[in-house]
C-alpha cells in the first residue's frame, strides 16, 4: 500500500513538474524567440516611438476624426482585457435591443447625412469584447464622417480604408477585416 501511494505521488509530482513548469517555460521561451512581437502583446508604436496600443486588442475611439471600432461589452471599461467576455444578451432581449438602438442613434447623430445601412458590427459587441477589427463595410460606412471632420476628400479616406483591408490567408475560412488602430494611425499620418 505504501509503495502504491509513493508511486502515485512520484507520478503526480512528475506530471506537475512537466505540465505545470517545464512545458509552459518551453512554450514561452520558444514563443519569445520565434515570435517576439506577438509574444510581447503585438504592441504598436506611434510616429513618436511611444506605444499606442495593441494590434490584437481594440481600444475606444470616440472622436469624429477617427474610425470607431466594434462596441465592447467588457466590464468596468470598454476593451478591458482583464474582463473579456460577451454580454450574453440574446437577440430578443430588450436590453440588447435598447443598446443597439442607442448605438444606431449615436452613429446617425455623428453623421446625419449618411443614408447607408448601419453595419451590424458597429452596433453589436463581439464575443470577447476586445475585437480590434471591423468589417470593410463598417469602415466604409464611416468614411463620410471622418473625411468631413478632417477636411479631407472622401475618396482619399476611402482609398486609405481599401489599403487597410486584410483578407484571410488563402484556403483558410474567414472574412476580410480592417484593424481600427492601424487605420487610425495611417489616417493621422495623412495630415
Amino acid at each position: 500500500m505504501k509503495n502504491s501511494i509513493k508511486q502515485t505521488l512520484v507520478i503526480f509530482a512528475a506530471f506537475v513538474l512537466i505540465t505545470g513548469v517545464i512545458y509552459p517555460l518551453l512554450v514561452t521561451g520558444l514563443a519569445t524567440v520565434l515570435f517576439s512581437w506577438q509574444a510581447g502583446g503585438s504592441l504598436v508604436k506611434g510616429p513618436d516611438g511611444a506605444y499606442v496600443g495593441s494590434q490584437n486588442i481594440g481600444q475606444e475611439f470616440t472622436s469624429p476624426e477617427y474610425f470607431w471600432g466594434r462596441p465592447s461589452a467588457t466590464a468596468g471599461q470598454p476593451y478591458n482585457a482583464q474582463a473579456s467576455g460577451a454580454s450574453n444578451l440574446s437577440v430578443l432581449n430588450p436590453e440588447l435591443q435598447k443598446q443597439v438602438a442607442e448605438r444606431i442613434a449615436r452613429l446617425q447623430e455623428a453623421d446625419p447625412d449618411n443614408t447607408l445601412p448601419v453595419p451590424v458590427d458597429l452596433v453589436t459587441a463581439s464575443a470577447s469584447g476586445l475585437d480590434p477589427d471591423i468589417s470593410p463595410e463598417a469602415a466604409y460606412y464611416q468614411v463620410h464622417r471622418v473625411a468631413a471632420a478632417r477636411h479631407l476628400p472622401e475618396q482619399q479616406v476611402r482609398d486609405l480604408v481599401t489599403q487597410h483591408i486584410v483578407k484571410p490567408f488563402p484556403g483558410i475560412p474567414g472574412e476580410p477585416a480592417v484593424n481600427v488602430l492601424s487605420l487610425n494611425l495611417a489616417l493621422d499620418s495623412v495630415q
